[in-house]
């Protein structure tokens, strides 16, 4: 495979993969506008010129095509810790659920520290999540202190949360799926601190 280590385009711009040409611009000239260096109270040059690209990437059809396969290679590659089943609603689930984003932010934190944060549309196409499900999963975690918001917007797992991983045995045992439907003997776990 090609150089896997690609900026997530979609994230930066903070808008979906299925996203039109038109949401495209539209969320650019906004996102531009804030952060653009002339802007005394929010402007920052790194961060504008990370849009830019991610604007000329995904506003020409060419491009964004040749990305998308590089960014489901990617995604397919990364995150292969995930068994595809439906989250249920039930208890047990909210906590495989839990357990299964801790490991996720895990697994990314220990493979690259200075980049240890995974995007919210990241984290909703691998768990197969709803948007409003997930950001009660990661106000709960971070309620906890377990994650934390990046500088860059993507959700990261603090120390304390890698400490309740290596707890609950590590992020992944013997080939188990994290979100399978079968009991495990953690199935407790996360809970918060208080419990």
């Amino acid at each position: 495979m090609a150089d896997l280590d690609i900026p997530d385009h979609y994230e930066l711009l903070q808008i979906s993969p299925r996203a039109d040409d038109d949401t495209v611009q539209r969320v650019f000239r906004h996102l531009a506008k804030r952060y653009h260096p002339d802007n005394p109270e929010s402007g920052d040059a790194a961060r504008f010129k990370r849009l830019v690209e991610s604007f000329q990437v995904l506003s020409d059809s060419e491009r964004r095509a040749k990305y998308d396969i590089q960014y489901a290679q990617l995604n397919a590659a990364r995150w292969k810790v995930l068994d595809r089943e439906t989250v249920h609603t039930d208890i047990a689930a909210d906590r495989r659920l839990r357990t299964a984003l801790l490991s996720i932010l895990y697994a990314a934190c220990r493979n690259d520290a200075s980049k240890p944060g995974v995007g919210e549309m990241d984290l909703e196409r691998l768990l197969e999540c709803p948007p409003d499900h997930l950001r009660f999963h990661v106000w709960y975690l971070k309620e906890n202190g377990w994650i934390r918001r990046t500088e860059d917007g993507t959700l990261a797992i603090t120390a304390s949360g890698v400490d309740l991983v290596i707890d609950m045995g590590g992020p992944a045992r013997g080939g188990v799926h994290l979100l399978d439907s079968g009991k495990h003997e953690r199935d407790d776990v996360p809970r918060s601190k208080s419990a």
